[in-house]
C-alpha cells in the first residue's frame, strides 16, 4: 500500500521555490504587475490634481491664472531689487576699497615730503667742503631751494637731519645750525630723486657749485642707483591752525 502524501508540505516547497528561484514567466507577470500599480498611482495623483480645481468655474480659473501671474511679476520684481541692492553694495565696497587705497597713497606721500618716515630710491649725494672759510646761511638756502625746485622728495644733511619745510638754518661758531643742531663743515648732503635733474640744479651756470667754488670751497657730486635716507622731522604740531 503506498505511504500518503503531505500536499500541505508539498505546497509550501513548491511556494518557496517560487520566491527564491522564480522562473521567467514569473518574473515577467512582476515587472507587468508593477508597471500597472505605478501607473495606477499617477493617475490617482493625476485625478486628485484635477479634482481640486474640477469645481471651479472659468471664470475662477481665470482669477487663479491672474494671480500666479501677479505672483510671478512680484517675484521677478523682488528678485531685481535684491540684485540692485547686491550691485549697489559691490559697488560702494569696491568705491570705498578705492577711497581707502587712495588716501593710504596719500599719507604715505604726504609722509615722505613732511620727513616723517625713511626713505630710499636714487638720487645724488653732494658733499660740500668749505676750504676753512665759513659759509653764508644764503648759499646753503639757495642749495636747498634749487634741490627742492628740482624735484628733490627727501633731504638730509650729515646722516642725521632731515631737511622739511619748518627747518631752520642759523650760523654757529662751530658750523652751520640746522633745526637746533650743529652740522660741522664738510656738508654731505643727499637727495632723493631723479639723479640727472637734481645734479643739474647745483651745476647750472651760476649756480650753487659755481658760488660754493668762487669762495675757495670744492662740490662733489654724486649720481646713486639707489639712496637710504633714515632720519626724519619732528612733527609740527599746530598750535593756532586747525581745519575747517
Amino acid at each position: 500500500m503506498p505511504e500518503p502524501v503531505d500536499l500541505s508540505a508539498a505546497g509550501r516547497r513548491h511556494l518557496l521555490r517560487a520566491f527564491t528561484r522564480p522562473t521567467r514567466s514569473q518574473l515577467v507577470v512582476a515587472v507587468l504587475l508593477g508597471a500597472l500599480g505605478l501607473a495606477a498611482v499617477t493617475q490617482v495623483r493625476a485625478n486628485d490634481v484635477s479634482n481640486a480645481y474640477a469645481g471651479y468655474r472659468e471664470q475662477d480659473l481665470i482669477d487663479v491664472l491672474n494671480g500666479l501671474s501677479t505672483l510671478s511679476e512680484r517675484t521677478e520684481r523682488e528678485i531685481e531689487r535684491l540684485e540692485a541692492t547686491r550691485d549697489g553694495l559691490q559697488s560702494t565696497r569696491t568705491s570705498r576699497q578705492a577711497a581707502l587705497a587712495e588716501a593710504q597713497e596719500n599719507a604715505t606721500n604726504l609722509s615722505i615730503l613732511a620727513g616723517l618716515v625713511p626713505v630710499s630710491g636714487p638720487g645724488i649725494r653732494v658733499t660740500v667742503d668749505t676750504g676753512g672759510e665759513p659759509l653764508s646761511i644764503d648759499v646753503l638756502l639757495d642749495t636747498v631751494q634749487e634741490l627742492r625746485t628740482a624735484g628733490a622728495e627727501a633731504l638730509e644733511f650729515n646722516d642725521e637731519i632731515r631737511i622739511v619745510a619748518q627747518s631752520a638754518f642759523e650760523i654757529s661758531g662751530s658750523g652751520v645750525v640746522i633745526d637746533g643742531q650743529v652740522v660741522p663743515a664738510p656738508y654731505v648732503i643727499e637727495v632723493i630723486g631723479d639723479p640727472e635733474t637734481l645734479a643739474g640744479a647745483i651745476t647750472f651756470s651760476r649756480g650753487p657749485q659755481e658760488v660754493i667754488e668762487s669762495r675757495g670751497g670744492t662740490v662733489r657730486i654724486e649720481e646713486l642707483a639707489d639712496l637710504d635716507i633714515a632720519s626724519v622731522a619732528t612733527p609740527l604740531i599746530p598750535q593756532f591752525g586747525a581745519p575747517d
